[in-house]
């Protein structure tokens, strides 16, 4: 399995688009936020015409943020697109956001795109094209020191090899295995089951990670994913936070632990739970689709990075 087409590290100068293509911004203060945020790593800021627009639980109707997504990929001058928050929207973009990814092909150099939780989507997208993208802090967080240097090392030092010390991840299924990186938002991954962009596990070290779901939903989601075959092949699980998760329903008590071992076990491929990704503040930057190795028992992830190819 070879690593997919890297964009080029940022660097002061670059030019990045903040939109918002999923769910509403909380007010003008988190824009603001976000654009000094991207000003004090260097970047030269635009922003989504709608950026701050709301419609219900959308940052907008599906038109202006489609049109302010569309416009940042299809500007030879933007360099990364930064999206602001996650939340819910971004699949119902994917048609628009795949003709996009094909008129752009002739590219010498993608864009990176950033971001996690309802971003996955888009980052299935940029899968299915080839590309590399960064499941990553939104624009609109507070960065900690953990964040920021995470985030840096991936999308601007960008150093050959990178090893990422998962200190309080527990060991389910011992061993190391190589694979493209591939994953993020599990109910974004289960919801893109049987779309065209239905992401494929075979010889991918998968991430995966959630928020407020209960651990049956979790089961439900995960359980979906083996018995559709999604599962088959992938070389190694690393998972993520899962945060505000509850382990009791009115019907009793299984814990999450039971429902990653469940996995494990059928999959029997080396294993991490709790690796620092998902809806937590102190976060690892990963680049989906470069190819890394997972060591369960040293509970680290090596990623491998190629720098940018042309097409």
């Amino acid at each position: 399995m070879t690593a997919l087409r890297e964009p080029r590290p940022l660097q002061a100068g670059s030019h990045v688009a903040l939109v918002s293509p999923s769910g509403p911004l909380a007010g003008p203060h988190e824009l603001e936020h976000a654009v000094d945020s991207a000003q004090a790593l260097g970047w030269r800021v635009s922003v989504g015409q709608h950026a701050l627009a709301r419609d219900g639980y959308f940052a907008g109707p599906d038109a202006d943020r489609g049109d302010d997504l569309v416009a940042a990929m299809l500007d030879d001058t933007i360099d990364a697109i930064w999206c602001l928050r996650g939340g819910y929207g971004a699949m119902r973009l994917l048609p628009r956001v795949q003709d996009a990814l094909d008129r752009t092909q002739v590219r010498a150099h993608p864009q990176a795109l950033i971001g996690y939780s309802d971003i996955t989507a888009l980052h299935a997208a940029w899968q299915r094209a080839g590309l590399t993208s960064y499941h990553g802090p939104t624009a609109r967080a507070t960065l900690t020191s953990f964040t920021r240097e995470a985030f840096v090392s991936a999308v601007q030092d960008v150093p050959a090899s990178t090893t990422l010390h998962a200190s309080d991840a527990i060991t389910v299924v011992g061993g190391s295995a190589t694979g493209r990186l591939i994953g993020g938002n599990l109910a974004l991954v289960a919801s893109l089951c049987g779309t065209p962009w239905a992401m494929d596990f075979r010889g991918a070290i998968v991430i995966l990670e959630d928020i407020d779901e209960a651990t049956y939903r979790i089961d439900r989601m995960l359980t979906q994913l083996r018995l559709a075959g999604v599962f088959d092949g992938c070389a190694g699980l690393a998972f993520g936070q899962f945060t505000n998760c509850p382990d009791t329903t009115s019907d009793g008590t299984r814990s999450l632990m039971h429902v990653v071992q469940d996995v494990a076990d059928a999959l029997q491929v080396p294993t991490l739970s709790g690796i620092p990704v998902g809806h937590i503040e102190d976060q690892w930057t990963l680049p989906l689709g470069a190819l890394a190795t997972l060591d369960a028992d040293a509970a680290t992830l090596t990623i491998h990075r190629v720098g940018p190819t042309s097409p």
